[in-house]
């Protein structure tokens, strides 16, 4: 009787262990699903940096998560003529969720396709020199820590798939956690069924953009402290 009791009580006690395992990594304790680990595409679109897995073909799968947050590096109308490789210099949509945080604003662009000419060249929280990032104001880290949250999985996106790519290198420098970072590619690709369009064409054939409808974070330099 004693050994039975001893076998019912291991049986349950792993019973337990099993249990608590599998809801842990199958089921995660918040409901969420897991992710793939990043993973660079081939090819044009991974020297973007553009993730094989979680893109703008599967993006939608991955929307509203508690635990991520959501950004569109675009202007909303950038200088660059992205016209010239097939793209929009206008933020003419975006995928509902995202929230617009302008690189240009961010750091200066480097590495543009000749044919798009020079995007925005005025104030930026940082400045790379092609090796290092580096604050241009007192306060530069910190709007960049509550923009892109540490503690958060989070997803870029953009026009191409370029502006995402120069964000994550960008946090990946400065100490965020390259594994929660996510290079989803450009709108201008996505056909999923999240779209919000801002783009709009009335009778005529005059075209407006309803940035109204755009979650835009704004950077004011004026209240910021040069170092």
């Amino acid at each position: 009787m004693k050994k039975l009791f001893w076998w019912m009580f291991a049986a349950a006690i792993v019973l337990a262990v099993s249990t608590f395992l599998l809801g842990r990594f199958v089921f995660p304790l918040d409901g969420l699903a897991g992710l793939p680990e990043p993973e660079v595409s081939e090819g044009q679109r991974g020297e973007l940096g553009i993730d094989k897995n979680i893109n703008e073909s599967t993006i939608d799968k991955y929307l509203g998560r508690s635990d991520s947050v959501y950004r569109d590096m675009r202007m909303l109308k950038d200088p660059g003529d992205y016209e010239a490789i097939g793209g929009d210099s206008y933020l003419s949509g975006f995928v509902n969720g995202f929230e617009v945080v302008p690189l240009p604003y961010i750091m200066n662009v480097t590495g543009l396709p000749e044919a798009v000419g020079e995007t925005y060249t005025g104030k930026t929280l940082f400045n790379f020199d092609g090796v290092n990032y580096k604050a241009n104001y007192k306060e530069s880290v910190n709007i960049l820590e509550a923009l892109f949250p540490k503690n958060k999985t989070i997803f870029l996106m953009c026009g191409g798939g370029g502006y995402a790519g120069m964000t994550k290198n960008l946090l990946v420098a400065l100490g965020w956690d390259g594994s929660k970072i996510y290079d989803v590619g450009g709108y201008w690709y996505y056909e999923g069924e999240n779209n919000v369009e801002v783009k709009r064409e009335l009778s005529g054939g005059k075209v407006v953009y309803d940035f109204y409808k755009v979650p835009y974070h704004e950077i004011s330099f004026e209240d910021l402290t040069e170092k």
